[in-house]
């Protein structure tokens, strides 16, 4: 996305147009002016309505890219995947940050304009600008609730990925806990000690392994109820 800049300096019986960057073409505003006698004859007014209108207009195309973007974020969060979209969350709040650095001025001027408190607009287009300013108004909302939606967006992953590390750290704990017995008991047992009695007894070695694996499943089946493996 991105954001240009345009500015209008508006006499009697002229406008002129300054465009920095990337803004809204206006090649067809002059063929709609056109298109409506009643409203061409109002002069210049009429020009700076019919370019705010475009401009407003042309953020439905940013609102609507940035809805699918958010919608794809929200379900690729809440999708159980084990990929980490945090990245994409913030360059995407970024986005709407900066386009709502550039809707919001807009909002103070267009009310003026709708009020006709501006000196040389002709008091006929204040009804075309209200109608702007509400267009611009809702639009503004969209973006606010766009930014706070990513907020929980962002808040929800960063959750989810302390649930998954809480997740995985009780696994490893799990594991840790059943190795831990087979472990120990080897362990005494490679000390080649001769005054151990089960040394010389035909079953002892495999007690000792029987012993190991029935406390390792004990093991294994509690922590298996209790969901950390």
């Amino acid at each position: 996305m991105q954001i240009g800049e345009l500015m209008l300096f508006m006499g009697p019986g002229y406008v002129i147009t300054v465009r920095h960057g990337e803004a809204s073409p206006l090649a067809g505003i002059r063929v709609d002016l056109e298109a409506h006698p009643d409203l061409l004859q109002i002069g210049p007014s009429a020009v700076l309505y019919a370019v705010a209108d475009r401009v407003v207009d042309d953020y439905a195309v940013v609102l609507e890219g940035l809805a699918v973007d958010v919608e794809q974020i929200e379900d690729e969060v809440f999708s159980g995947g084990l990929n980490n979209p945090a990245e994409r969350i913030y360059r995407l709040k970024r986005e709407v940050l900066e386009f709502k650095r550039a809707v919001t001025p807009l909002m103070g001027p267009l009310q003026q304009l709708s009020a006709g408190a501006v000196g040389p607009l002709d008091p006929r287009t204040g009804e075309y600008f209200r109608d702007v300013s509400d267009h611009l108004l809702r639009d503004a909302e969209q973006v606010q609730g766009f930014s706070e939606l990513l907020t929980s967006v962002l808040n929800a992953n960063v959750a989810q990925l302390s649930i998954r590390d809480n997740q995985d750290m009780r696994k490893i704990s799990a594991w840790l806990a059943i190795i831990a017995v087979p472990t120990m008991i080897f362990g005494i047992y490679g000390m080649n000690f001769d005054t151990m009695p089960e040394l010389g007894w035909d079953l002892g070695y495999p007690l000792v392994l029987a012993m190991v694996l029935a406390v390792c499943g004990a093991l294994y089946g509690r922590f298996k109820r209790a969901g950390w493996l």
